[in-house]
């Protein structure tokens, strides 16, 4: 795919990558009888759950990475500590809810979930079932340490119920591993997927970053290339996320190592067409799958959704989110727990729900996560759907976006008819420039300083 270079400079800006509308920072600090509020009535209502547990402990601190973690040591008291008061927050959850309410989609992030013991785990999962019905049948995944975890520990997971694994793997080259101090040869990461696939999860995924300081064309080539030869279920492939005014550690690279636009762009051109090749399915922005994984069937069915997980199948209604700085939705109202562990320890300790912040959202901002939502997950918006869902019309509605759509098309990133919105091939690289037009908060507040690149 050639792409003119006044296209690619136009659209090399900061922004959002839109797991959530209104984005994070458009976020603030709510009133606990809000969050209580959402809760109690979610509690009342018959709607699905999906949950996700947050895991913050990593035994080794990896340079690119800009989520929340704690770095310890391996210390069977850490995990017990944290179990205890997250026991805690699952209780006051269950106590808000009044009632159990039943799990379609079961999901441990961090951090590195498997930091906790093997005990820990079980201790984990059976606390979580007390509280929650878990629906068996649909997905139940884990982040996993190639690094770190045993053939014992996913055989575990594997009795436990988990059915899909996601290894974090980014890339092969042992200099790019040694610069984001991340050193995990090829043989390590292929002998745990072997273990994966003779104890038969359903689905194992891959994590992959282009972008990375010293990678080339020809280095990350190598990665795909070894990582079609594993055949994974999915491969995520995000593109690095340079934010160093929230992760300090990024500090550490040389910013002459890292791709420039162009560069790092034809890096990802070029692992997509080789995954293509490779009889996997582009699914949305960044996800690729094979044709037999639910993932490519919910996308070609329309039934792809997105949140802080990334792409998502979506089997239930609502998310909530256990431990430190995890993220929920219920009720139109998205909550975040408190990120730092003391203090999130401390709310615990004084009864409260460990939450800090939070947006109630309002008819403008369900409308537009709706367009948003559809442009990230489907590639188009169809106008006749968008007035069955709202009871006005698309035009009249978004009346000042006409300007950046009129753009999007003469640029060839979007197709327009009396029908609708379809993003272009060209447009999905830069989908998420084409979602920025209808971010109605980027338009009244200078807040692009706080993404990433888009590209």
């Amino acid at each position: 795919m050639l792409i003119d270079k006044s296209v690619l400079q136009k659209y090399d800006v900061a922004g959002p990558r839109y797991t959530s509308y209104p984005t994070v920072p458009q976020w603030s600090i709510i009133a606990p009888e809000l969050y209580a509020s959402a809760l109690n009535s979610f509690g009342q209502n018959t709607k699905t759950l999906s949950l996700y547990v947050h895991i913050p402990f990593c035994e080794q601190l990896c340079y690119f990475c800009a989520c929340n973690k704690v770095i310890r040591a391996q210390d069977p008291r850490t995990g017990d500590e944290f179990l205890a008061y997250l026991f805690k927050e699952i209780d006051m959850i269950a106590t808000s809810l009044s009632r159990r309410k039943l799990v379609r989609q079961l999901h441990f992030g961090g951090g590195t979930p498997t930091y906790l013991s093997e005990s820990q785990l079980q201790r984990l999962f059976i606390k979580i079932e007390s509280a929650f019905d878990i629906d068996r049948n649909e997905e139940i995944a884990i982040e996993i340490d190639p690094r770190t975890v045993t053939q014992s520990k996913l055989k575990l997971l594997r009795q436990l119920g988990f059915n899909r694994i996601s290894l974090g793997v980014q890339d092969f080259d042992a200099k790019v591993q040694d610069d984001i101090n991340r050193i995990q040869p090829f043989e390590q990461v292929a002998r745990v997927h072997q273990w994966c696939r003779e104890l038969k999860f359903e689905s194992v995924n891959y994590d992959l970053i282009y972008g990375l300081p010293y990678q080339t064309k020809d280095t990350f080539k190598k990665t795909v290339d070894l990582v079609v030869g594993l055949r994974p279920d999915r491969i995520a492939l995000y593109s690095f996320a340079y934010v160093p005014w929230l992760s300090k550690q990024q500090n550490k690279f040389n910013l002459e190592a890292i791709a420039l636009q162009d560069e790092k762009l034809d890096i990802f051109i070029q692992s997509r067409e080789n995954l293509l090749a490779h009889g996997y399915q582009a699914i949305a922005m960044d996800h690729f799958a094979l044709k037999t994984d639910a993932m490519s069937r919910a996308f070609n069915e329309g039934k792809l959704h997105r949140n802080f997980m990334g792409y998502t199948l979506k089997p239930s209604d609502e998310y909530l989110g256990i431990g430190p700085s995890a993220i929920g939705y219920i009720e139109n109202t998205f909550i975040q727990n408190i990120k730092v562990l003391p203090d999130y320890y401390q709310a615990i300790n004084e009864g409260r729900l460990p939450f800090e912040r939070g947006k109630e959202l309002n008819q403008d901002d369900m409308i537009r996560q709706w367009a948003i939502t559809q442009l990230m997950c489907h590639f188009k918006i169809d106008k006749n759907k968008f007035f069955d869902t709202f009871k006005v019309g698309f035009q009249d509605y978004f009346k000042q976006e006409q300007q950046h759509i009129h753009e999007c098309v003469e640029d060839g990133l979007l197709n327009e008819n009396s029908q609708g919105l379809e993003v272009t091939n060209l447009g999905k690289i830069f989908i998420r420039n084409v979602c920025m037009g209808f971010d109605i908060y980027l338009r009244e507040k200078n807040g692009q300083k706080r993404y990433s690149r888009t590209i």
